[in-house]
């Protein structure tokens, strides 16, 4: 990522009770840390954890504030597992910085859309208008591709998924691209022509698919995921985390916190 924020975690307790599973193996074992960034997927996912608490598995919701470090923590053994990113994301992190990191679970997509303020179609947009779209590689990339795929530019390769404004080789408009962190974007609405968002940032700044000018397909590739540790993929405590969110009391929690935004992965 072009900016990596100090770590922001604030341990965020919201453990599940100890029932009568308190002196079984997977309390033995400690809470199970999971990272996240706070918004309506955090709010999904607690209901999740009152389940598995239930079940005498407890977690423990450990919030971040950037998309860089949740994965960090991961592979230094702060936490456990983490469910905020995308796929494609995991797999730059992974290839760019040597993390020892892997997938064990889909969750949702949640489209990418474009917002604005200032106009009320893309037809409104003027020569050489602004553009906000995220800085870190794989959701930059995101951005630029739904932009092509609108016409609004031309990219080199529409198939590579770390696309900067650098791949761009047609910009009729000759639109300006301002390259922000992602939990920036809402706020810049009001320095820009329009802004493309992550549904992770969009849903807590009030914004929905309905107000979009623009909204990703849903064959999306950007499934989001759980990620692990690559010698933990096997730890039970992991393994049913994932098989209580994969669940119709998911669902619909997703559905109504992302009124529809939010695309089953499983």
């Amino acid at each position: 990522m072009n900016k990596i924020k100090q770590f922001l975690g604030a341990t965020v307790a919201t453990a599940a009770l100890l029932l009568a599973g308190c002196g079984d193996k997977q309390s033995a074992a400690g809470p199970l840390k999971l990272g996240m960034i706070p918004g309506p997927e955090w709010d999904v996912m607690e209901q999740v954890v009152d389940r598995l608490g239930q079940e005498g598995v407890q977690v423990e919701l450990i919030a971040f504030q950037d998309y860089a470090t949740p994965n960090r923590a991961l592979a230094d053994g702060s936490i456990d597992v983490n469910a905020f990113q995308h796929k494609p994301y995991l797999d730059a992190m992974v290839r760019d910085q040597g993390l020892k990191l892997a997938a064990v679970g889909n969750t949702f997509v949640y489209p990418m859309a474009v917002f604005s303020k200032k106009i009320e179609s893309l037809a409104e947009l003027k020569e050489g208008g602004r553009v906000a779209i995220p800085n870190d590689p794989s959701n930059e990339g995101r951005a630029l591709i739904l932009l092509h795929s609108a016409g609004l530019i031309g990219l080199a390769d529409v198939a590579n998924l770390e696309a900067t404004p650098l791949d761009i080789v047609h910009n009729p408009k000759n639109l300006r691209f301002v390259e922000l962190d992602a939990s920036q974007l809402p706020r810049a609405m009001q320095d820009v022509d329009i802004a493309v968002i992550n549904n992770t940032f969009a849903v807590p700044a009030g914004l929905t698919l309905e107000q979009a000018l623009l909204v990703e397909s849903k064959e999306s590739p950007y499934m989001n995921i759980f990620a692990a540790r690559a010698d933990s993929l096997d730890d039970p405590r992991i393994i049913k985390l994932v098989q209580a969110y994969q669940t119709d009391e998911t669902l619909k929690v997703a559905k109504k916190l992302f009124k529809g935004g939010a695309v089953k992965g499983w």
